[in-house]
């Protein structure tokens, strides 16, 4: 710790260009540890890496279950993508239709009436 406060220290006191050539040799450093970590055959950083965790293994009946579990599923989701709810077309009357079309004609013919070839 004390050399910290020291190098710390003598850091502040130092020019742009000496701090340069310092960050310099600390990433050659850096770099070489890494190397000699690869040849050493650890991983970089030189922190211990856990056991990698066992995998539990299912049953053949488990996976089985499971698997038709999913294929319910999926089933469930394609049926409400593939049919979708079909919307009733909408009719109209007769004598409704009759009055939209008498409402349409005079409405063309004032249009005809004002000498214009569009509403």
């Amino acid at each position: 710790m004390n050399k910290l406060r020291i190098y710390m220290t003598n850091l502040q006191h130092l020019t742009v260009a000496q701090l340069r050539k310092v960050v310099a040799i600390k990433e050659r450093m850096e770099r070489l540890e890494a190397k000699l970590a690869a040849i050493a055959g650890e991983e970089s950083g030189g922190e211990e890496s856990p056991a990698p965790a066992r995998r539990r293994r299912l049953s053949a009946a488990s996976r089985a279950r499971i698997a038709a579990a999913q294929r319910r599923r999926w089933a469930k989701v394609k049926r409400k993508a593939a049919a979708p709810k079909a919307k009733r077309k909408r009719r109209v009357s007769r004598a409704t239709r009759a009055r939209l079309a008498a409402v349409a004609r005079a409405r063309w013919a004032r249009v005809k009436a004002s000498g214009k070839a569009t509403l």
